[in-house]
């Protein structure tokens, strides 16, 4: 017989209450419910380089990895993430002191706040923003102050002014991500100058996820914020495999920072997977030593992706901000006679056979983001050219 209870408590904890299931998984549901084409999800639908998946072969093979990894990961990973630091952006990290592998972005996003924040601390974060920060800020106790991307001339941008007035006396934290998912707004040099003075300024912390390094467009570059004047020893910067090298599943993921910081994010992220992905570590040092070609290759045909689902998306009726990083495509639904991005999304399966994600769900204020809805191009060219000739039946 089940032991009875009379509290009326519920079993999960209040701070994440408000979250439930993400909607990523709604509307991965949906698409196979219905046998659309998922553009929800970021996620490719192709394997990275063959290399690559051979070295974790190799490695599964030859016994390296199999049983626990060292804590802060192996050293060959460690020594290739800050070979990676120096290699694109000059900036020099110790691998036995400064680099933390962690279970994807998500688990160093997770341990960083955890580490960092007390309850009641205040973190600003760039709204829309990720899922799972709200989530982490929550469950580290913290209190989360959403900063608004707003659309001006086809991009969303970062109103400096507003983020200097969100700073109070409980500010800990600043959360930042730049290339930015989901908007594809790329955080100018100008704008990362302005945000490392306020740091500076107000004696705060900044964690920066920067997993879109490599896939930015156009005119766009992508500039860590550790390098700025001031914030190498108050930048917590977040980077991962998985999007570089399209092997999301593998969860590989780290940490650069100073000796302290780094110190601080270990002793959260032990009590959470203590250690992961051990065979994969090995693949991904490999990987980050790649030849430029290989990089440039990856953007090149990412920008080509964007621009097949920009123009289709553009064709269908709908207004389509610009992407400057990362791999996904905002639209604003209004002129295809909508305004609600929940409601759209949940009948686009059976209108046009795709699937997409309602931004609202990245926003605190749901108002903002009603009308904006987020498609992935992080498919094959003959999966999105389907998708496109689907959804200009919306037109």
């Amino acid at each position: 017989m089940a032991r009875m209870t009379s509290s009326t408590r519920p079993f999960l904890n209040r701070r994440l209450a408000e979250f439930g299931t993400t909607i990523f998984a709604e509307m991965s549901a949906l698409a196979l419910r219905t046998g659309s084409i998922n553009l929800g999800q970021g996620f490719p639908d192709t394997d990275g380089p063959e290399e690559v998946r051979e070295a974790a072969v190799r490695a599964l093979r030859d016994g390296r990895g199999n049983q626990y990894p060292p804590g802060p990961g192996v050293p060959e990973l460690r020594t290739a993430i800050a070979a990676h630091q120096q290699r694109w952006y000059g900036l020099s990290y110790d691998p036995d002191a400064e680099v933390l592998v962690t279970a994807g972005a998500t688990e160093a996003i997770a341990a960083s706040l955890l580490a960092l924040l007390e309850p009641g601390d205040e973190v600003i974060a760039l709204e829309p923003y990720y899922d799972s920060y709200a989530a982490c800020i929550a469950m580290a106790g913290g209190t989360r102050v959403p900063v608004t991307l707003r659309p001006h001339e086809g991009s969303f941008r970062l109103d400096l002014d507003e983020l200097r007035a969100a700073v109070t006396d409980r500010t800990r934290l600043l959360l930042l991500n730049t290339p930015h998912n989901p908007t594809g707004a790329v955080l100018t040099r100008a704008e990362l100058a302005a945000v490392a003075e306020l740091a500076v300024e107000r004696d705060l912390l900044v964690v920066t996820d920067e997993v879109y390094e490599h896939l930015v467009f156009d005119d766009a570059e992508h500039l860590p914020l550790a390098g700025f004047p001031g914030m190498r020893d108050r930048t917590v910067t977040i980077g991962s495999a998985g999007k570089t090298f399209s092997f999301t599943g593998w969860k590989v993921g780290w940490v650069t920072a100073s000796p302290p910081l780094v110190a601080a994010v270990r002793s959260a992220k032990q009590f959470l997977t203590y250690v992961s992905s051990g065979p994969f570590q090995y693949a991904v040092a490999e990987a980050l030593a790649l030849p430029d070609a290989y990089f440039t290759a990856f953007r090149e045909d990412m920008l080509a992706k964007r621009d097949l689902l920009a123009a289709g998306l553009k064709d269908a009726g709908f207004d389509v901000f610009r992407t400057a990083g990362t791999y996904f495509v905002t639209t604003d639904i209004r002129p295809l006679g909508e305004s609600d991005g929940f409601a759209f999304c949940r009948a686009l399966p059976e209108r046009a056979g795709v699937v997409a994600i309602p931004n609202a769900v990245f926003y605190d204020h749901r108002e903002a983001g009603a009308p904006f809805v987020r498609f992935a191009f992080c498919k094959r060219a003959e999966v999105l050219a389907e998708a496109v000739q689907r959804l200009k039946t919306l037109a």
